[in-house]
Formats: structure tokens, sequence, C-alpha cells
């Protein structure tokens, strides 16, 4: 067995009994592998142990791995998140790369996204981003801008609105990081009470997970306890 398909393994348990102990169905979260920075062998390691569903940060670096396994035409098939802050001027990219977008933010780039994504591809899955934390330096909108953003999205019929997505400020305990999960939690259901189409709230990282998965996160974002240490000398396009 490899380093990799351990760590998916181990991730997978700390997943299942995660939520086994909070009452949920470990079936309803998904696992995104965070593979920026990391070349293509070990998202092979990844996908020869299981792993169908990848976030990319930086646009690029996405679309050469997406080219490379349509290239290599893997049977199984990838989904593909872009998960970092999206520029308006790389929006095609996206639209014409990606299977999701996990960033969402503003009115404009929905409207580009929308008229740049292609006919022969489905709607592309989009998140809007909230800034939980009110941080001055992330990327997302606060929660009071939501339900208009949330309802000019749905009027785009190449977008399809899926849910939420948040990075709250790094906490290290575990109860600060509840509290902070179960507010995006409650901002979720009301969405889903608006859009009932919606159904993923992304939240959860490597040192945050078990909060995540408590508070209703139903896709959890692991990079560093599958891969490894990332390589931020990589292209930041």
């Amino acid at each position: 067995m490899s380093t990799i398909e351990q760590n998916l393994q181990q991730v997978t348990e700390r997943i299942s009994s995660t939520a086994r102990q909070c009452g949920r169905d470990p079936q309803e979260i998904t696992l995104l592998a965070v593979s920026k920075t990391k070349p293509v062998t070990v998202i092979e390691e990844a996908i020869r142990a299981g792993q169908t569903a990848f976030g990319e940060n930086y646009v690029q670096e996405g679309i050469e791995k997406i080219s490379y396994f349509q290239q290599k035409a893997v049977t199984t098939p990838l989904s593909w998140h872009f998960i970092g802050p999206l520029q308006s001027n790389k929006s095609r990219l996206v639209a014409e790369h990606f299977d999701w977008l996990h960033t969402l933010d503003r009115r404009q780039l929905a409207q580009r996204l929308n008229n740049q994504r292609p006919q022969a591809l489905a709607p592309l899955n989009v998140l809007i981003q909230i800034n939980i934390s009110g941080e001055d330096s992330k990327s997302g909108i606060l929660p009071a801008g939501l339900a208009e953003l949330a309802a000019q999205v749905a009027e785009l019929p190449r977008l399809r609105l899926r849910g939420l997505m948040a990075i709250p400020a790094p906490q290290a305990d575990y109860q600060r990081q509840l509290a902070v999960f179960q507010k995006m939690a409650a901002i979720f259901g009301d969405l889903r009470r608006r859009h009932p189409g919606v159904d993923t709230l992304s939240l959860g990282m490597t040192d945050d997970m078990p909060a995540a998965i408590v508070a209703g996160s139903t896709l959890v974002r692991i990079g560093t306890a599958i891969f490894g240490a990332r390589d931020y000398q990589a292209p930041t396009a």
C-alpha cells in the first residue's frame, strides 16, 4: 500500500468515525483531495486508491492537470474543483475546464462564467464563498449579501447553484471552530429553504475537519493529510 493510499484510508476512516459519533451518515460527506502544487504522479496514486474529486487553487496548474488526465483517457470519472480566488480575466478558463467553482463572490463574475460556459458541458456547479469571520484579507461576501447574490445566480442557466463555502479564521480551540461552523450551517439551512436544489456545504480542512463535520459540512477539503506539505514554489497563475 502506497503512502497516499494509506493517508486516504486514514482520512476516510476519520471522516466516517466523526460522522457516526455525531449521528450522521458518512456517505453524506464528500472528500475533496486538495492537490494544488502536487505533481500528477501523486494524483495518479490517489486515483488508483479510489479518489475521484480534486481541488486546485491555481488556474493554469489545474488546467494542465485536467488536460493530462483527459489525454490519458482515464476511465474513472474525475471531478475537478477550482477552490482559489478567481480573477475575472481568468474566468473563461475555469468555465471551460472545471466542474466546480467554490469561490463565487460577485454578480459580475457569475455573469461572465455563465456566458463563457460551453454549451457542450453541463452547467458549472458553483458555491458562494462566505466571509464568515469578517476578515478584510479574505475573499467572499458577508452573510448579509447572500440572498441577493444567490437569487441572481439561480437565474443563470449555465450555472448551478449548489451551496456555500467558507474558510474561517484559524482557531486552535475545537469549541471556537465548532461555533463558527455552526453559524455557517445556519446560513446554509436558510439558503436551502430559499433554494431547494442547494445541497453542498464546503467546510473543513485538515486541522478543523472534525468540527466541520459535526456542524454539518457535506464536503471537506483535505490536502496536507493526504499529500503532505505543499510546495509553494509552484506557479501561482
